[in-house]
């Protein structure tokens, strides 16, 4: 077993190489050159100033909204800091709590930034090179996502191995401290998930409200192209996919992985193999530091060989999840070996060893793998359910809703299969810390999976800005190939987005009621039984969170898309010219109403997410948090896996009409056709259901388990009308 010094080495070596890694792709893409030639270096022909322009507007259009986004954040997180330092603390006058929660938030606003950053600094770079082929608009696509994936799981890494090693310097000074001190550092994936909820529900709002707006009125009622630039909402589209599937996503992933690694320690600081070995507690960090390493060398291969069709982009992006899900069952084998005492006992109700924590990571990992797969075939245009969508839109919209939602409740089966096997198995092994190695594992190659999800937003909009320039047909269909792998590939990515959320949400629950059935606690847990009145009572109101939440959610798009609808119309109305191009839309008004609509419609959910576990376990007390939380699970993992597979499969069932492959009894439709407007319809209503409240239950699952594990000792002692509605409930006098 290695030692505690050794393991800070590694984990540090391994963080300073992911680092290292993205800077070296970073330093790639800042050297691509727009529009110079060898004998002019200050020479930029027309399309590129125009290229460039376009950029940078979208750049200007994504600051903005996440600084206007970030004020509002930070004065939750001001707020949140105070009542955390007041209530939660165990000692007047400390801080440890307080300090990981507002570390937490800075690190996932920082990836959220670094996300959007690299994604505005490249997608117009991957359009310029889409003019020589495939091959080099994918290298700059990829490496985008490179530097994403690699910084903020590095950098997420780096902060809590300093935050732990500070931590355990300063505030241990009996093996019973590690306890409440791993309670403290679950402060840091609070205030990451905070930051996520907000980033994924105002980015989400953002990133529809343009894109309704720009499909209703640009495609069904003035049969725009896709990304013209005649429609008024284009640019404020693009900048949407920015800040909602580049920054919201990457504070969401950091948001899992920061909850699942808090929720191991906390669980693992009962057992005494662990608090008598205290380098042990770095064997979750570990799994992570591991993943890095063998993340980097998988990401070399994308570049071997060349891409000249969609198969080969997809395939390439498909061998990295595949190779480095193969790679890492050796080698989390090998780090359960070296970091783990022989005899691990204290969790289970017998003596397990290290090949049982490895059993549980590869659990995790294997069944995100597939979950992951699943879900593709669910969504892709390459397989039957998508193309059994495509055809109903043959007898118009309703019928295409009404396969497209039936899709989404039959793909749910085999995913909540897999979790629950994992969750069985890895339970049955190691308990509760089983299944925060499940989630661990599952979020082992999480460096990769954010460079594939990060890849398909920039690909995107480099199809997008690839319109608005002119360049020649052929330019736009290789950034259509580069989009449709990542369609696929970010598919894969919602799907175990929502398989680790789902693991990491029932990980955080044993914590809590780790922390909650403490026999010197004040209110105990002390039954867990569906019969207790108080947990049933939970459980009713948890299951019913996801669908008060979604609503919420997609009735804000619907505001916010309202908006930008009689914007377009408006601007169409009064300058005809705009509709041939002869006057230009004023984009910046539609941003503008992007902007203002999300900001103003994100509050009341996200304080939706806070308040639930709050005002319930201030008022009753833990015991009916325990049953809110798996309510919440639950409803919420299966929500947002119908979710965000219906409104994936309306929307590749749009892109299959307009690929040209669609025939009905031999004849082909494509765009204009009905059918195809039938498609769109369906598009649109799909677009808040994956793009935004499907995400966003990810965050609710997770934020509300982390936020009740934080505050569980402040629910312990208050229960202020337990004991009036309960006589008899644990800690009441009969």
């Amino acid at each position: 077993m290695i030692s505690y010094e050794l393991a800070n080495i590694l984990i540090l070596v391994a963080t300073g190489l992911g680092l290292l890694w993205a800077i070296i792709n970073a330093i790639s893409l800042s050297r691509i050159k727009i529009g110079q030639d060898q004998l002019h270096d200050d020479y930029i022909d027309d399309k590129s100033q125009l290229l460039l322009e376009i950029g940078s507007h979208i750049e200007s259009g994504a600051n903005a909204f996440l600084a206007a986004e970030y004020r509002y954040i930070l004065i939750v997180v001001f707020f949140l800091s105070i009542l955390i330092f007041l209530v939660v603390e165990p000692k007047f006058g400390t801080a440890w709590t307080t300090i990981a929660f507002i570390a937490g938030a800075i690190t996932s606003i920082l990836s959220g930034f670094i996300g959007m950053r690299v994604a505005t600094f490249s997608n117009y770079k991957c359009a310029y090179c889409a003019q020589t082929g495939i091959t080099e608009a994918f290298s700059v696509a990829y490496r985008a996502g490179i530097v994403m994936g690699f910084a903020l799981v590095s950098f997420a890494l780096l902060v809590i191995t300093i935050l732990l090693a500070i931590y355990i310097n300063w505030y241990i000074e009996d093996y019973k401290d590690f306890q409440s001190l791993f309670e403290a550092i679950a402060g840091y994936g609070l205030g990451g998930s905070i930051i996520a909820l907000f980033g994924r529900v105002g980015g989400g709002i953002y990133t529809k409200a343009a894109d309704v707006g720009a499909d209703l009125v640009g495609k069904v009622e003035e049969n725009f192209a896709e990304d013209s630039p005649n429609n008024p909402a284009t640019i404020a589209d693009n900048v949407g996919d920015n800040v909602g599937d580049i920054a919201g996503m990457g504070a969401d992933l950091f948001g899992s992985f920061a909850e699942s690694t808090c929720a191991a320690l906390v669980v693992s600081s009962v057992s005494p193999s662990f608090y008598y070995h205290p380098s042990t507690f770095y064997y979750p960090l570990l799994i992570s530091a591991a993943g890095i390493v063998v993340c980097i060398l998988v990401s070399l291969l994308a570049f071997s060989g060349k891409k000249e069709t969609f198969d080969d982009v997809q395939n390439a992006l498909k061998l990295q999840l595949i190779v480095s899900t193969v790679i890492m069952i050796p080698v989390l084998y090998l780090v359960a070996e070296i970091s783990l005492p022989d005899r691990i006992y204290g969790l289970a109700s017998v003596e397990r060893g290290p090949v049982h924590a490895w059993i549980c990571t590869i659990f995790g990992l294997i069944s995100g793998c597939i979950i992951g797969f699943v879900t593709e075939y669910y969504t892709s245009h390459s397989y039957r359910p998508v193309q059994e969508v495509a055809e109903a839109c043959e007898t118009g919209a309703a019928t295409n809703i009404i396969y497209g939602l039936a899709l989404g409740n039959l793909s749910t089966i085999i995913p909540v299969f897999l979790l629950a096997l994992t969750a069985f198995i890895s339970f049955s092994l190691l308990s509760m810390f089983g299944v925060a190695l499940a989630a661990l594992g599952m979020l082992s190659t999480l460096s990769i999976g954010l460079a594939i999800d990060a890849y398909g937003p920039v690909s995107d909009n480099a199809g997008g800005i690839a319109e608005m320039v002119a360049y020649p047909p052929e330019v736009r269909q290789r950034t259509d190939q580069l989009d449709a792998a990542g369609n696929c590939t970010a598919a894969i990515g919602k799907g175990f987005a929502i398989g680790s959320a789902a693991l990491v949400s029932f990980s955080l629950y044993g914590a809590f009621i780790t922390r909650s059935s403490k026999i010197d606690n004040i209110h105990p847990i002390t039954n867990l039984g569906v019969n207790a009145p108080l947990v049933f009572f939970g459980l009713l109101i948890g299951a019913m969170i996801p669908y008060w939440f979604s609503a919420l959610t997609m009735k804000s798009v619907g505001k916010a898309a309202l908006e930008m609808v009689q914007e377009i119309r408006e601007q169409l109305r009064l300058n005809p010219d705009i509709r041939t191009g002869k006057a230009k839309p004023d984009y910046d008004r539609c941003i503008a109403i992007s902007t203002k609509s999300s900001l103003k419609e994100m509050i009341f959910p996200g304080f939706l997410v806070i308040l639930a576990p709050l005002i319930l376990g201030l008022l009753l007390g833990p015991t009916a948090v325990a049953g809110l939380l798996p309510g919440i699970l639950v409803s919420g993992v299966c929500m947002a896996t119908s979710s965000a597979n219906s409104g994936g499969a309306w929307d590749n069932a749009k892109k299959f009409i307009e690929s040209g492959k669609f025939q009905i009894n031999g004849v082909q439709k494509k765009k204009g056709s009905d059918e195809h407007k039938a498609a769109v319809i369906g598009d649109t209503v799909g677009d808040p259901l994956k793009d935004t409240s499907g995400p966003a239950l990810n965050i609710l699952v997770k934020l509300s388990a982390i936020f009740s594990l934080v505050f569980a000792g402040v629910f312990d002692r208050s229960a202020w009308l337990l004991c009036s509605l309960t006589e008899g409930s644990s800690g009441c006098s009969a």
